[in-house]
């Protein structure tokens, strides 16, 4: 029932073993939120701002709010002129804009009468 000199001896020698042990899993938790939260969200604003930077008078854009309008000027770096109808131009910041489908690609529409 009592306890040893050896033991309590032995119990001191490995408390940085187990705090090394205790920490580990919070490390796991953050290297695995980095590459299923973090990584992919940088990797997709990367994309964004490459998109954004790269319209041209011509395309068709897609807005945050859903509007689809056809490029008719770049003012400048942060917005550009878009004619949503036949005389209606609007404009637009740029880093408001949700997609580009360029002058060649078709819309995709449901096919339905």
């Amino acid at each position: 029932m009592l306890i040893t000199p050896a033991y309590a001896q032995a119990a001191a020698g490995g408390d940085t073993n187990s705090m090394l042990m205790s920490l580990l899993p919070f490390v796991m938790i953050f290297v695995i939120m980095y590459f299923l939260i973090l990584r992919p969200q940088q990797r997709k604003a990367k994309e964004h701002t490459n998109l954004v930077k790269n319209i041209r008078r011509g395309d068709t854009v897609v807005t945050n709010g859903g509007l689809v309008g056809k490029v008719t000027k770049v003012v400048d770096d942060e917005q550009i002129e878009m004619e949503v109808s036949d005389g209606v131009r609007i404009r637009q910041m740029r880093q408001m804009i949700a997609g580009v489908r360029s002058k060649g690609e078709p819309a995709s529409e449901a096919s339905g009468s």
